[in-house]
């Protein structure tokens, strides 16, 4: 599926991307390559599905449209904003040359879909805007990648700008701890702007194959322009939106005058787009990768940044294979989030898994499992649910499980996963908590591929790699640090293992997973200082910030090119 995908956004870049771009020379299909690459997939495995079908296969032939039917819906999923676009059957059969005279693109359910939230905003930063620095976030992981960095830079009088772009309210970054770091807005409703996309229109004939299916190009941008017409909050702003953005960005910038813009996701379309309006400005552009990657992890395999800022070893290969910068380098220097880590009390954290599992579950068991969830769809949850609840029934000791949400998961996507009278504790953590406030606590984390299989490794909580066999996981497993866990039975093996008395606790060594030293956002605040050229005070960063490691070398890792 992936190869069929690939050509077709190859194809479509000569083809339409030139159609649409912003006043600041930013086009279309690179700001929005995410959603659009998603809506692709999409398409692909309902044409692959297709040709696996045996009447089709037996008999190929054209496809009829449902009358009315949209041609772009929307898929279930628990995740609280983003929304998970999908190609309809009949906008298949309209990708491949059907007349559809009464099929509205946007399905019913989509159409109905409300405006997201108008970002609430943060305090205005008052006076003037100077910065060394501006950062951007607009998850609550970004936040707590980002805010360590500008804290350090803080501590030696630096000033900085945390543009807070998040649409929903549970994402918003905390007011930051420091009088020198200032937080910031956009204007509210910006990310709420929707309407028709002036040039998304093509005349030519071209097409693609995947498989047997011809597909037309000019009618995929139709389907395309719903994506960009209608509006998904921060994380898949209409184009209206993205116009907008650029301009108040450029705004900011002006005013702020950074020699650095600091981001954590600098692919989907808020990231790309501040680094395209940065990198015209010859500001230096920083990436500090929040999360860990697998090479399926992503759906563009794209980072923009002239500095990639990578967690450990293994990552490097990644980031050199994805960067586009033509300078880039690529630093291996940890994950700031991971800084505090040794400060972590494990003995608060297990009294709240207590608490929680005797107020919900009834009692306390003996041993507790936390399950570090991520936004998947109801089905694929679940299935890992299924999974461990059958492997702890059938483990030695007495198990009780934790459900730890994903910081972007509706809390009620959870509600109906507990299986009724079958004997098995379970609770679900509270959302704030989440896994990150509890794992410290637990017997054992369970995860496909939450980064807090990387905080358990690194506080040596065993780790279970779960999912069916095929799904993508962190691959912890691979580098001794986790149990790959395909079927309830493998769960059970690895959970009565643990049960078991005197069962010592493997001491691992985590550097090719993770670079943790305690001392991550002192060294990406030096990297930030030395690569900001004449724009950047000649006073070094102190690298005797709490928690640093004064006896490893401040270097700047690993060099791509």
């Amino acid at each position: 599926m992936d190869e069929h995908v690939d050509r077709i956004m190859g194809v479509l870049e000569p083809h339409g991307a030139h159609l649409v771009a912003t006043p600041g020379g930013a086009g279309w299909l690179h700001v929005q390559q995410v959603p659009a690459r998603r809506l692709v997939a999409q398409l692909v495995r309902k044409l692959l599905a297709l040709s696996a079908w045996e009447p089709f296969a037996t008999a190929p032939g054209p496809m009829a449209l449902a009358p009315y039917e949209g041609l772009v819906g929307v898929r279930s999923s628990s995740s609280r904003e983003y929304r998970s676009y999908t190609v309809s059957w009949s906008g298949v059969a309209f990708v491949l040359g059907a007349a559809a005279p009464h099929n509205p693109l946007r399905s019913a359910p989509l159409r109905a879909l409300p405006a997201p939230d108008a970002a609430v905003a943060a305090p205005v930063v008052a006076g003037d805007l100077s910065s060394d620095v501006v950062a951007l976030s607009w998850s609550s992981r970004h936040a707590a990648t980002l805010l360590p960095v500008l804290d350090v830079l803080a501590r030696d009088g630096r000033r900085s700008l945390l543009i807070d772009l998040a649409t929903d309210a549970a994402e918003r970054s905390p007011v930051p701890d420091s009088e020198d770091v200032g937080l910031f807005s956009p204007p509210a409703g910006l990310f709420g702007l929707s309407g028709a996309v002036e040039g998304l229109r093509s005349t030519d004939s071209a097409v693609v194959r995947v498989k047997e299916h011809t597909v037309l190009l000019d009618r995929l941008l139709r389907l395309l322009s719903v994506l960009l017409e209608t509006s998904g909050g921060c994380t898949q702003p209409s184009w209206h939106s993205v116009v907008e953005a650029e301009a108040w960005l450029d705004d900011v910038l002006t005013a702020a005058r950074p020699h650095t813009l600091l981001v954590s996701n600098d692919t989907s379309p808020l990231g790309a787009l501040a680094v395209h309006a940065a990198e015209g400005r010859g500001i230096s552009t920083v990436h500090v990768q929040h999360g860990a990657w697998t090479a399926e992890s992503v759906a563009w395999p794209a980072l923009h940044s002239r500095h990639i800022v990578v967690m450990g070893e293994r990552d490097v290969a990644l980031a050199n294979a994805w960067a586009r910068h033509p300078h880039a380098e690529v630093h291996v220097l940890g994950q700031p989030r991971f800084d505090g880590l040794a400060h972590l009390e494990p003995e608060a954290q297990r009294r709240y898994l207590a608490r929680l599992m005797a107020s919900t579950a009834g009692r306390e068991p003996e041993r507790i499992a936390v399950w570090a969830c991520q936004p998947f769809g109801p089905d694929r949850l679940r299935a890992q649910a299924n999974l461990l609840m059958d492997g702890l029934r059938g483990a030695d000791g007495d198990w009780g499980l934790v459900i730890a949400p994903h910081p972007a998961q509706s809390a009620d996507a959870f509600s109906a996963l507990p299986r009724q009278n079958d004997g098995l504790l379970v609770a679900v953590a509270n959302p704030k908590v989440g896994a990150r406030g509890c794992f410290a606590g637990a017997d054992a984390l369970a995860s496909a591929y939450s980064t807090c299989g990387i905080e358990a490794a690194l506080l040596n909580v065993p780790v279970l790699e779960i999912g069916a066999a095929g799904e993508r996981t962190l691959g912890l497993a691979d580098h001794g640090l986790a149990s790959r866990c395909t079927s309830a039975e493998e769960v059970a093996d690895v959970l009565s293992a643990l049960a078991r008395p005197g069962q010592p606790v493997a001491l691992t060594v985590p550097d090719a997973v993770c670079r943790w030293r305690g001392s991550s956002a002192a060294d990406i605040a030096h990297l930030i200082l030395g690569r900001a050229g004449t724009a950047a005070r000649p006073a070094p960063v102190h690298h005797d910030a709490p928690g640093a490691d004064r006896t490893q070398a401040q270097g700047e890792g690993v060099r791509a090119r």
